[in-house]
C-alpha cells in the first residue's frame, strides 16, 4: 500500500506504536510518520506507506498547531504530565491577564532549549534514552519561530490555562508552559496536549485507531488517503508517457518544457500513479532525485 495516511494518535502510545498498529491494519511493513508525538499527546500524526516513505525529505520542515492545558504550581524533569515534580510546589499568585503579558513573550524568532527528555539525538542516541540512564545531556538551543501564542482561559482553581500554540518546525510547546512557569514565579508543566493541523494536514482529514481497526479491507484503508496530487502541493504535478518514464527510471534526464520555472515537480504515470520528484538542472532539463518505481 503507497501513500500517506493521517492518523488521529491517541494518548498513552509512542510513535512508534502507532506504527505497528497501522502495519498490522495495512499489512504494509514500510512505515515512517512525518515528526513524532510524545506519548501522552493526541492528534494529528501523518505517515508515508510503502515506496512513499522514498518522500520523507520533502516534509521536514513543516509547521504545526497544537491546543492543550499548562499546569502552573510546579515544574517537571521532562515539561510535561509524564515527568517527575522537581523543585516545591508554589501558589500561582498571578491572573489571566498577567499570564498573557507573560506569554506575550513568547512571539517571533527566538532560541528555544529543548526538554532533556525529548526524541533529538545525541551522537545518534535519542536524548530520552540518555537522561533516563541517568547521563548528562548536552542540549543546544535551537532557532525557532512562534507564529501565534494565545492563553484562552484560567482555571484559578486548579491553576490550569487552555492554550492554542502555532509553532515552525523543531519547536517544543513543553519548554514553552516551562520557561512560562518560570516567568510566573510559581513553575508549571504541559498538562496535555493535542495537535490540530501538521502542514497542511488536519484531524477533519484523520483516521483514528479505532476506525482503523475497523476497516474491512484494503479498499477502504486506500479511500482515507488524499489523492497523490494533493500531497506536496508546492511542487505541479505532470504526467509524461511510457517513454519518458523509462529514461526517469534509469536515472536520465528529460525535456518538460511547460515546467521550465518549477524547481521540482512530481511525475506521474497516471492520474494517481506517482513514479518520480524531478529536479529542474537547467531551461526545461529535469533530473530524477527520487524514483519511487
Amino acid at each position: 500500500m503507497n501513500g500517506l495516511l493521517i492518523l488521529d494518535k491517541p494518548a498513552g502510545i509512542t510513535s512508534h506504536d502507532v506504527v505497528s498498529i497501522v502495519r498490522r491494519a495495512t499489512g504494509e511493513r514500510a512505515i515512517g510518520h512525518l515528526g513524532t508525538l510524545d506519548p501522552m499527546a493526541t492528534g494529528v500524526l501523518p505517515l508515508l506507506l510503502g515506496k512513499y516513505t522514498r518522500l520523507t525529505q520533502f516534509f521536514g520542515r513543516a509547521e504545526k498547531k497544537y491546543e492543550g492545558t499548562i499546569q502552573f504550581g510546579f515544574a517537571t524533569d521532562s515539561f510535561d504530565a509524564d515527568g517527575v515534580a522537581v523543585g516545591a510546589r508554589a501558589a500561582l499568585t498571578v491572573g489571566l491577564a498577567e499570564l498573557r503579558v507573560l506569554a506575550a513573550r513568547f512571539h517571533g524568532e527566538m532560541d528555544q532549549v529543548p526538554p532533556i527528555f525529548s526524541a533529538k539525538k545525541i551522537n545518534g542516541v535519542p536524548a530520552h534514552k540518555l537522561a533516563r540512564a541517568g547521563v548528562e545531556v548536552p542540549v543546544k538551543a535551537a532557532r525557532i519561530h512562534l507564529f501565534g501564542f494565545e492563553l484562552l482561559d484560567l482555571n484559578e482553581e486548579t491553576g490550569e490555562a487552555r492554550f492554542t500554540m502555532h509553532v515552525s518546525a523543531g519547536g517544543y510547546v513543553r519548554s514553552v508552559a516551562h520557561e512560562l512557569g518560570l516567568l510566573a514565579g510559581c513553575g508549571a508543566h504541559l498538562s496535555s496536549l493535542r495537535r490540530t493541523q501538521a502542514g497542511l494536514f488536519t484531524l477533519e482529514q484523520a483516521v483514528t485507531v479505532v476506525e482503523l481497526k475497523g476497516l474491512a479491507n484494503a479498499a477502504e484503508i486506500e479511500a482515507w488517503l488524499p489523492h497523490p496530487r494533493t500531497i506536496l502541493p508546492e511542487m505541479p504535478s505532470v504526467t509524461v508517457d511510457d517513454q519518458l518514464a523509462g529514461r526517469l527510471r534509469n536515472g536520465m534526464q528529460v525535456n518538460l518544457p511547460e515546467f521550465s520555472e518549477a524547481p521540482l515537480v512530481k511525475v506521474f504515470t497516471s492520474p494517481t500513479e506517482m513514479m518520480a520528484i524531478a529536479k529542474r538542472v537547467a531551461g526545461t532539463l529535469m533530473q530524477p532525485i527520487v524514483v519511487l518505481g
